[in-house]
C-alpha cells in the first residue's frame, strides 16, 4: 500500500475552535479540581469563562462569512446553520452554569466532576450541530447523553434522583439501540456514513424499498426518546423531578435541542425522498406529544412535574414543521427556520422559568405548585420575571411565546396540505390548553395568600440573578422586537437549505 494514503488530512483547526476551547476548558477544570481543595468555588467560574470563550469563535467564524466549511471528507460541516445552534449550546450552558453555582456548592455535591461532565455533554451538542455523516452523529449523541445519564443521579442519597437517574440511562440505551438498528440498515443499502451519499439512494434506486421506511422509522424513534415525544415520553416526568434542578433545566433546553438538531441533519439531508414515510411518521408524533403532554400538565401539583409535562408538549409544536417539511424546497427552508427560531426563544423561556423555581425553592424547600402561593407578597420582583416566563411559554403577545408559536404555524400552515391544517389547529387548541396550568401558576402567585404565612424575603444569589437577567431580557427582547430572532432563523434556514 503507498504511503501516501497514510498522509494526515489537512485539518482547519480553526473551524474546529468551540470545540477545542471547550476541551481546553475540561482540562483546567478537571486540573484545579484535583490540585486544590481550597478553591471549589473558582470551578463554576472557570467553567462559565470557558463557554464564553467558546462563543468567541462561533462569532468570528459568523463575521468572515467565508461560507460552508467542511472537514473530514464532509463528514462534519459548518456553515450558518451549525454557528446558530452551536451559539444556542454554549450560552444555554452559560445559563445553566450561573443555575448551578449556588446550588451545587450549597448541595455538597461533587463540583469538578459535575462541571466535567457538563462540559462533556455541551462539547457533544457543539459536535452534533456540525455532524453530517452516521458515525458523527452517533458519537456526539453519545458524548452528550453519558454525562447526562450520570448528571441526571448526582443526588446521590437522594431515592429519587436514583430513580431519575437509572430510568434515563436504561431508556436512553434502550433508544440508542434502536437507532443504531436503523443506521446500520442505512448503512448497508448505501455503503456510506455519509448523509449526502445515502441521499442519493433514498432519493435514487432505493426510493421507496421497504428497507428505508424500516431503517427511518427506527432512526426516527431512537431521536424521539431525545426530544421525549409521546409515547416515548415516559422517562421525562420521573428524571426531571428527581435531578438537581439545574440539571432539570439543562435536559429540557440544551439536551432536546440537540435531539431535534440531530432530527433536521438526518431528515432533510439524508432522509431525501422517504417524505410519504417521515411526513405522516412525525404528524403522529407531534399529534400525540402536543395534545397528551398538555393534558397531563394540567393535573400537576408538582411544578417540576408540571414543567416536564410543558415541555413534552413544546416538544409537539416543534416537531409539528417537520409533518410538511417535504412537501417542497421552500417548505423544507421554512421548516429550518421555524425550528431554530423556536429552539432560541424556547430555550430563553424555560431556563427562566427554571431559575424562578430554584430560587423560590431555596426558601420553601417544596417542589408544590401550591409553595408559590402569596409570592407577590414577600418576592414581587421574582412574581414579575416569573409570570413573564409563564405567559411567554403559553404564546401571549408581546413576549417572545409568541413568535415562537407564530413561525411554527406559519410553517405548517405555508405548504397548503391536509396536514398542515390539522396541525395548525391542534397547534391553536393546544395552546389555549397551556394557558390553563400556566396561569393557574399565576393565579397562586398573585391573588393567593401565603400558605405558611412566612413573608421574609427571597435571597436570590447574583449567579441566580445573572441567569434571570439574561432570560427576561432575551424573551421581552424577541417578543417586542422578533425581527432579531427572525433574521437569526432566516440566516441559519438558507445556509442549509442550499
Amino acid at each position: 500500500m503507498d504511503v501516501a494514503e497514510f498522509v494526515k488530512p489537512d485539518i482547519d483547526y480553526s473551524t474546529l475552535a468551540p470545540e477545542l476551547v471547550l476541551l481546553v476548558t475540561v482540562v483546567i477544570v478537571f486540573a484545579v479540581d484535583l490540585v486544590s481543595e481550597r478553591n471549589k468555588a473558582l470551578l463554576g467560574t472557570i467553567t462559565g469563562l470557558g463557554l464564553l470563550g467558546a462563543i468567541v469563535p462561533v462569532l468570528l467564524m459568523a463575521v468572515e462569512d467565508r461560507g460552508l466549511r467542511d472537514l473530514f471528507d464532509g463528514a462534519y460541516v459548518v456553515d450558518d446553520y451549525a454557528l446558530v445552534l452551536k451559539a444556542l449550546f454554549l450560552v444555554s450552558g452559560y445559563v445553566v452554569v450561573l443555575l448551578s453555582m449556588n446550588y451545587v456548592a450549597e448541595g455538597d455535591y461533587w463540583e469538578g466532576e459535575y462541571y466535567v461532565l457538563l462540559l462533556s455533554s455541551i462539547l457533544g451538542m457543539t459536535v452534533m450541530a456540525s455532524a453530517r455523516d452516521l458515525v458523527s452523529i452517533f458519537l456526539a449523541l453519545e458524548l452528550l447523553s453519558i454525562p447526562a445519564y450520570m448528571l441526571a443521579t448526582w443526588r446521590k442519597r437522594d431515592a429519587k434522583s436514583n430513580e431519575a437517574g437509572l430510568k434515563y440511562y436504561l431508556m436512553g440505551v434502550f433508544a440508542s439501540a434502536i437507532m443504531l438498528y436503523g443506521m446500520t440498515l442505512m448503512y448497508g443499502i448505501s455503503g456510506s456514513t455519509k448523509l449526502t451519499d445515502i441521499a442519493e439512494f433514498t432519493g435514487g434506486s432505493f426510493a421507496g424499498e421497504p428497507i428505508v421506511s424500516l431503517g427511518l422509522v427506527f432512526i426516527v424513534v431512537g431521536f424521539a426518546f431525545k426530544v421525549s415525544a409521546v409515547p416515548f415520553h415516559t422517562w421525562a416526568p420521573d428524571t426531571y423531578e428527581g435531578a438537581p434542578t439545574p440539571v432539570t433545566a439543562f435536559l429540557s433546553v440544551a439536551s432536546k435541542a440537540a435531539g431535534f438538531v440531530a432530527l433536521i441533519n438526518l431528515v432533510l439531508i439524508g432522509f431525501v425522498g422517504t417524505e410519504d414515510v417521515y411526513q405522516p411518521l412525525f404528524f403522529v408524533l407531534a399529534a400525540l406529544t402536543m395534545t397528551v403532554g398538555n393534558l397531563i400538565a394540567l393535573r400537576q401539583t408538582n411544578v417540576v412535574r408540571l414543567f416536564a409535562y410543558s415541555s413534552v408538549g413544546q416538544a409537539g409544536y416543534m416537531l409539528a414543521p417537520l409533518a410538511v417539511a417535504g412537501a417542497s424546497d421552500e417548505a423544507r427552508a421554512d421548516s429550518i427556520g421555524a425550528l431554530v427560531v423556536y429552539l432560541l426563544i424556547y430555550g430563553a423561556m424555560n431556563l427562566g422559568a427554571f431559575a424562578v423555581i430554584i430560587a423560590v425553592a431555596r426558601k420553601t424547600r417544596s417542589g408544590e405548585t401550591s409553595s408559590f402561593g402569596g409570592l407577590f407578597e414577600y418576592a414581587p420582583g421574582l412574581t414579575v420575571v416569573m409570570t413573564v416566563f409563564l405567559f411567554a411559554l403559553a404564546g401571549i403577545p408581546p413576549l417572545g411565546g409568541w413568535f415562537a408559536k407564530f413561525v411554527v404555524f406559519r410553517a405548517v400552515v405555508l405548504p397548503g396540505t391536509g396536514l398542515g391544517y390539522a396541525l395548525a389547529v391542534l397547534i391553536a387548541v393546544n395552546s389555549v390548553i397551556a394557558l390553563f396550568y400556566y396561569a393557574r401558576i399565576a393565579q397562586l402567585m398573585w391573588m393567593q395568600p401565603v400558605p405558611d404565612g412566612d413573608r421574609s424575603p427571597i435571597r436570590v444569589p447574583p449567579s441566580l440573578t445573572g441567569a434571570l437577567a439574561i432570560c427576561c431580557i432575551v424573551t421581552v427582547l424577541f417578543g417586542v422586537a422578533p425581527g432579531l430572532v427572525g433574521d437569526v432563523g432566516q440566516f441559519a434556514r438558507l445556509s442549509l437549505a442550499l
